[in-house]
């Protein structure tokens, strides 16, 4: 492996210079890190393998370094708990759960954990994984606002690849979020993978230990499913469909879909209001929103789950679709960014002119239904009709709500339980992790 002098950053054997700050690189052995005031642990071997080279994240639970693996001389990430967060039982146990999940897990699109273990000198707790290059998609909102079509496309396709082979195992990640979304460059386009199962629902082993104490809730408050911000045991994937749709609008319009000032209030607003349609919101006028995302994500985004998008493939397909292209997720998730923008601009003065159509022929422009009924086989309808079919298709659940249509019958009690549970002090935990 080789070094920078300069920032300590790890490269392969057969790169030149540092491509941050144009230092030529040096064999790791010759340029050590340097020690740094600010951390101790710089340039020292934990476990008698891993050396930490510098730090890339901090957080609340643990902070990220770049080194290297000594014995198979590789890069690596070194997720170290803090002190006093190791101390905490069930952080600990979540810290190691990740671990022995990832195991299990396929690794295309999901960040391979490598190893478990304590250093025995610190006595400190670590993760150690695969490096990644690039950043998180937090990173990048927080830069360009949104994505382009094309690149939100992409990423989202290979989310729903990883994480739907997740769900097919029992895993519910509960935690999705710009942060844990991690976009590697290529030349093609980004590599996207999936970061953080600390926080995963096992669905699939009644024998693993139950960590989260009932009334309480795991994930991040702008991207949470109403029924996960109840704390309800019975979750399931749709929980992630509604996080990664949520995940989707901020995309799109630049907004989180629920706002508010503290973690009370954005649960509330999840709970009793909808979000404004996407295309109601002033975006990049470089990107055009088709108008059937906002049915796409008004179906992912809906409160009773036995109604919401049924995974987060089926999200992925609609999105596409509504961006007039054809095929499905496991074929966009490979196309090069710059093709399907091509596609994308072939396809958006048909998409855009597919609401316009219906209401030409509509005649009476206050007739009781325009537009007609946006689930029918309509051949103006700009994603296709068998995801509507899907979407309308029976469920058990439904009727076991009690929900005829679109308005949940559940919410009302619903809103109740939840201001019950803040007014009692009720324990609301929010993870929120590097």
């Amino acid at each position: 492996m080789k070094s920078c002098p300069q920032c300590q950053r790890v490269f392969p054997n057969d790169a030149g210079f540092c491509p941050a700050d144009g230092t030529p690189l040096a064999a790791a052995s010759m340029a050590p890190a340097a020690p740094s005031a600010d951390d101790v642990r710089i340039g020292t071997r934990l476990c008698g393998r891993y050396e930490l080279r510098r730090v890339v994240a901090d957080g609340g639970m643990g902070r990220v370094y770049e080194g290297i693996d000594k014995k198979t001389d590789s890069r690596i990430a070194v997720k170290m708990l803090h002190t006093d967060v190791a101390r905490d039982e069930v952080a600990l146990e979540r810290f190691k759960r990740e671990y022995e999940i990832n195991a299990s897990l396929p690794h295309e699109h999901i960040v391979k954990v490598l190893a478990f273990d304590r250093d025995p000198l610190s006595q400190a707790w670590i993760l150690v994984m695969e490096f990644l290059d690039g950043e998180e998609l937090r990173y990048v909102l927080k830069r360009e606002k949104v994505l382009p079509p094309e690149r939100l496309v992409r990423m989202l396709s290979q989310v729903a690849i990883g994480l739907d082979e997740a769900h097919a195992r029992g895993f519910i990640h509960r935690d999705l979020k710009p942060d844990n979304l991690f976009l590697c460059g290529t030349r093609e386009g980004d590599a996207v993978k999936l970061l953080d199962f600390g926080s995963v629902k096992d669905t699939a082993s009644s024998s693993r230990k139950k960590l989260t104490v009932l009334g309480t809730t795991i994930g991040s408050p702008y991207y949470m499913a109403p029924e996960q911000a109840q704390g309800l045991e019975t979750i399931d994937s749709r929980a992630d469909v509604f996080a990664l749709a949520a995940v989707v609008y901020e995309c799109i319009t630049g907004e989180v879909p629920f706002g508010g000032t503290n973690g009370p209030s954005i649960l509330l607003a999840i709970l009793t209001k909808d979000p404004d349609p996407p295309t109601t919101k002033a975006a990049n006028p470089k990107y055009p929103i088709a108008p059937a995302i906002d049915d796409v994500l008004e179906m992912a985004l809906t409160k009773n789950p036995a109604i919401r998008t049924k995974s987060v493939g089926a999200l992925a397909d609609a999105v596409g679709a509504a961006y007039g292209l054809t095929g499905d997720h496991r074929q966009w998730a490979l196309v090069p960014q710059q093709e399907l923008a091509a596609q994308i601009a072939e396809a958006m003065p048909r998409v855009m002119a597919a609401r316009i159509a219906p209401l030409a022929v509509a005649g009476d422009p206050f007739g009781a239904n325009v537009v007609g009924d946006p689930f029918a086989a309509n051949a103006n309808q700009p994603w296709p009709a068998s995801a509507y079919d899907a979407a309308r298709a029976p469920d058990s659940d439904v009727m076991a709500h009690g929900v005829p249509g679109g308005k949940p019958g559940w919410l009302l009690p619903l809103i109740v339980g939840v201001l019950a549970l803040l007014v009692g002090g009720a324990v609301t935990l929010f993870v929120m992790k590097p």
